[in-house]
């Protein structure tokens, strides 16, 4: 299910979801400061245009909390209420069920991306 569900997704949704990490990371990366921040988002660009198969695991420090801060305030929430809403939409349908579960996880993560490890 893992290979299938990653093509199936890329093409059906993951390609535009991952368009939307990557045009946050050029936002940050825009600014000196906001460099390591982008940096993290084209990360989870990657993990978006394929996330099937892969886990994430929270945690960080204090550096972690404040970049979250920021993240949340200035981009967060948008990214957060859009896969949202895509995960409603999906699970609308017995077949997009897999990929709203999908929708919900990159939803959490647009949250709370720093600290947060993929595997």
């Amino acid at each position: 299910m893992g290979c299938l569900g990653n093509i199936l997704w890329f093409i059906f949704g993951g390609f535009a979801s991952g368009l939307g990490w990557a045009l946050a990371g050029v936002l940050w990366c825009i600014t000196i400061i906001g460099a390591p921040i982008g940096h993290q988002c084209f990360k989870l660009a990657k993990l978006s245009f394929f996330p099937f198969g892969k886990t994430v695991e929270y945690g960080g420090g204090p550096v972690s909390l404040i970049a979250n801060i920021l993240w949340l305030i200035f981009s967060g929430i948008p990214l957060a209420v859009g896969f949202a809403a895509w995960g409603i939409v999906l699970f609308a349908t017995i077949i997009g069920a897999p990929f709203g579960i999908q929708m919900f996880k990159l939803a959490k993560l647009a949250l709370m991306p720093f600290g947060a490890k993929v595997k």
